[in-house]
């Protein structure tokens, strides 16, 4: 067995947390390659060291006092290596830090830095072999991942280490200069090393017990969903339910690699297994919940709008001109809706409607503001009858007038649409009919 942990920010934040993540590699002989964040928040009050990083590169480079804020940053290592009584001194590493700061390195390099020497730091605590992250992950001259140089050379360079540290969330351009994933995106290189070694399992340690049924600041202690498969986890991270970086699935995908999404403060628990197909049944109808606020709807109304050729791709092409991106386009026989982010759309929305009129001629074009979407996710809703139905009966139940419904032909999704003033109350009617009613 060989497996790839992923340590988060708020795991590796204290000594006390380091020793935590010891314990829980140390209890496991196939945990063999570590990939750690920069220290997070110790307690609701704290910063994070990449906030910090940024905030030292941004004065350092504009010619501002920075020293003090260098300085918290060093006590924060310092802090940690001191409470695992380590023989470990990165004076060396912070001068040169302090000399790139000051040339102007980029605030790339600058993120990167927390990943880095927490990584050093867990090299050493834990005995395993360190390697930079940025000699082996490659970035374009454009900044694009390249996955296959990136593969190859992980592939050869792991070929014969036993035990490793690999800091996530950054790599190398061609040019050497450092690169960073988008925040959060040590899960990516978790991921991207998952791959490159054929990992059994990999394991993503963070501060919750797994992937939850919907959002904990709507539904109190929301149920933890057992089995996830990647295109349920897709869908709910792309309406907003985060716990895992979207991109992060990408790479183990293609090698079928399952993820197991654990929490380091409570290790017995056995967490989210994210997988390519599953035969288990899911507990309930449906596996999660999750949506956004703050969309805006463009209903467009045109008689024999249906028998007009390369309607839809006029429509789209006015929203892409002024680089906008739709979100969903429910339709009938003579009206076509359109949701896009209202703050997006308000800087450019006479111009859209100026320019929908220009192209297609319609008979009427009405903006509706402040909708919100909520995604209803599941792979056993398509063997279950009348979800819709019950869907609908919870929402009206609740005085949740449904302004829009989209259902895909995989039926695995539903989204509704609902104004942002019943966003909540509409997650907790559907979470109220399939997962309290049902246990």
């Amino acid at each position: 067995m060989k497996k790839v942990v992923k340590f988060g920010g708020s795991s590796l934040a204290s000594a006390k947390q380091f020793k935590k993540v010891a314990d829980i590699i140390k209890s496991d002989k196939s945990r063999r390659y570590m990939v750690p964040s920069a220290p997070g928040k110790r307690n609701d009050k704290d910063e994070k060291v990449t906030d910090m990083l940024y905030a030292c590169y941004d004065a350092a480079s504009e010619g501002r006092s920075y020293k003090k804020i260098l300085e918290n940053i060093k006590s924060r290592y310092t802090e940690i290596i001191d409470g695992l009584n380590l023989n470990l001194n990165l004076d060396h590493e912070f001068q040169r830090i302090e000399e790139n700061f000051l040339a102007k390195a980029g605030r790339d390099y600058a993120a990167s830095r927390g990943e880095y020497l927490n990584g050093i730091v867990a090299a050493n605590y834990l005995g395993f072999e360190f390697i930079d992250a940025a000699e082996v992950i490659f970035f374009d001259e454009h900044g694009n991942f390249d996955a296959e140089a990136t593969n190859c050379e992980l592939e050869e360079r792991l070929k014969n280490v036993e035990r490793v540290v690999i800091p996530g969330f950054y790599g190398s351009k061609q040019d050497g200069s450092i690169k960073t994933f988008s925040r959060g995106g040590s899960d990516i290189t978790g991921s991207i090393v998952a791959r490159a070694i054929h990992a059994d399992m990999y394991e993503n340690w963070t501060d919750v017990s797994g992937f939850l049924v919907t959002d904990p600041r709507i539904i109190h202690d929301p149920e933890v969903i057992e089995t996830i498969t990647y295109k349920e986890l897709r869908e709910l991270s792309y309406m907003g339910a985060s716990v895992l970086h979207e991109d992060a699935i990408f790479p183990v995908r293609r090698e079928g690699i399952p993820i197991n999404i654990r929490n380091t403060n409570r290790p017995e628990d056995k967490g989210t297994l994210i997988v390519e197909s599953t035969c288990r049944k899911p507990r309930h109808t449906i596996t999660g919940i999750a949506g956004k606020k703050g969309f805006c709807s463009i209903n467009i109304e045109k008689a024999m709008m249906n028998a007009e050729v390369g309607f839809g791709r006029k429509v789209l092409s006015v929203f892409e001109q002024s680089g906008i991106s739709f979100e969903h386009m429910p339709s009938g026989i003579d009206t076509m809706t359109i949701y896009v982010h209202q703050s997006e759309f308000e800087e450019h929305e006479q111009s859209v409607i100026a320019g929908i009129h220009r192209a297609v001629e319609p008979d009427t074009v009405e903006l509706e503001s402040d909708l919100a979407l909520v995604a209803v996710v599941g792979r056993g809703m398509r063997s279950n009858r009348g979800t819709a139905g019950r869907i609908f009966s919870a929402l009206a139940h609740a005085r949740v007038n449904i302004k829009m419904i989209d259902q895909g032909s995989s039926e695995w999704n539903i989204i509704i649409g609902v104004k942002n003033d019943d966003f909540e109350t509409a997650i907790k009617a559907i979470y109220d009919i399939f997962v309290t009613a049902e246990l």
